[in-house]
Formats: C-alpha cells, structure tokens, sequence
C-alpha cells in the first residue's frame, strides 16, 4: 500500500465535473438509508466530505483514514463533530461486533489484501451488520485506473468475494453509460485512446485541465455535502452473473446473517 493518497483522493476545493460532485452525493445519500439510529464506520473517508451528512443519521459515526494529511483537513472542518483516527483496513483497531454498518468507498482497489480486509469487517460489524462497498465498474469502457490501485472487481468477481467471506450480497449500478449524442461519444473515444497511451495525468488535480476542456466548467468541491445539493438518482439492482458495461460505477451491499 502506499503511504499517502492525497493525490488520488477528491479533497475539498477540487474542481471538480457536475458528475463528479453527483456521484460524491450519491455515495452518502444512498448509504443514509442504512444509518438511521445505527453504529456506523466509514473506512477511507478521506477529507470526510460525507460524515458531517451521515452524523445527522447515525446514532454514532467514526471515519478513519490511513492517509494523515486527509485526516488532518477532515479534522480542521469538523474539530469535535466528528470523531476522526488513523487506521489500516488490514486491521482495524476496534472490538468484534462495534458497528451496524461498516462504509468503504473507492478504496478497495489500493488494498493489499481484500480478503483480510473482509475478515476484519465481519468480525467488528454486528450479527445482521452491512458492509456497504462502492466501487468504479472495470467493465466501463472508458475505464481509467488509479496509479496506486492494486486490484480492481468486476461487478461478478465483487459478488464471489463477498460471498466467499460470508456475506449476502446485493449488487447495484450507478450513472448508466450515456450513448445518446456524437460528443458523448467523441469524448468517449478520446479518454478511451488517452488511457491506451498512458497519457491521463496521475492526480486528481492534474485531471482538472482535461476535464475543463471536455466537460464543460468545473465546480470546487465542497468540504461536507448537505441534503438536495444535488438531484439523487438511486443506484438499481443488477445481476452478478452478466458482463455489466451499463454502469460507471458499482454498489454492494453485503450483508450478515
């Protein structure tokens, strides 16, 4: 694992697409569902864009980070709202059955190994707990990997981890693939020969100059989301055991019990 994600990770004051901002939403809108009155964890939360949104739902909320200079621009935001640590995902620093729900967004590519991960995540969650995963869809065509991703899943491969650690799984996709104008596939087919070339910047801020000059104006990132700042289109259930090429990105809910 490296030691520092600050370059991969969407901070505050990132200027960012009006998907991008979407999707950062949606992440937190959709897991809301699942919080109300509940023990909850976000793993790698980052700066914390959404704990400030989960707080007013959860009963309790602790967000962890492995990368200190994230955790400090969370803590900087929420000061005593929110308790913050640093922590592996490998092994987590609480006792068996702590939470209700367990969050792990964008993040379980950069994990040297998934399957301890999993293991860790069953013995902290409670009897009947949820692991909620979010995660880009490797089958997307304009697929794009981060430079310190280890191992990305395919909607498939995530459901037979999931399983093989105990879990019932429930897969969902969101922000369907457009296909309905010439620059949408223009675009498509210019990202798609830039990461063929190798030639997509390696930062979040260095992506900025590309986004700008094919999706049209950027918006920064705020550092806590709030409630209807955009519109929410839930994700939908999809099959595990077809090729999925309709989605960008990908839910599992897996749960215990």
């Amino acid at each position: 694992m490296a030691s520092n994600y600050t370059t991969v990770t969407e901070v505050p004051g990132l200027r960012a697409s009006r998907e991008q901002v979407a999707m950062l939403y949606t992440r937190y809108a959709f897991a809301a569902e699942f919080c109300h009155d509940k023990h909850v964890l976000e793993i790698a939360c980052g700066s914390g864009q959404g704990l400030g949104y989960l707080a007013k739902k959860a009963r309790k909320l602790i967000g962890g980070d492995y990368t200190e200079n994230l955790l400090k621009g969370a803590y900087q935001h929420y000061r005593s709202r929110v308790p913050l640590m640093r922590l592996d995902a490998h092994a987590l620093p609480f006792q068996a059955s702590s939470f209700d729900v367990v969050l792990f967004y964008e993040a379980i590519y950069y994990l040297a190994n998934p399957e301890h991960f999993l293991d860790e995540c069953r013995r902290v969650l409670r009897e009947k707990g949820m692991l909620l995963l979010c995660t880009v869809n490797t089958e997307w065509s304009d697929f794009n990997p981060s430079p310190f991703s280890t191992r990305y899943f395919s909607a498939r491969e995530l459901s037979e981890l999931l399983r093989k650690h105990g879990f019932q799984v429930e897969l969902l996709g969101a922000f369907p693939v457009r296909k309905d104008s010439a620059k949408v596939h223009v675009v498509s087919f210019l990202k798609r020969v830039a990461v063929a070339l190798h030639v997509i910047p390696k930062t979040m801020k260095g992506k900025e100059l590309l986004k700008r000059i094919f999706l049209g104006s950027l918006s920064p990132l705020p550092s806590e989301i709030y409630e209807g700042m955009v519109s929410y289109t839930p994700p939908v259930a999809i099959s595990d055991t077809e090729v999925c090429t309709r989605f960008k990105i990908l839910f599992a809910l897996a749960h215990l019990g």
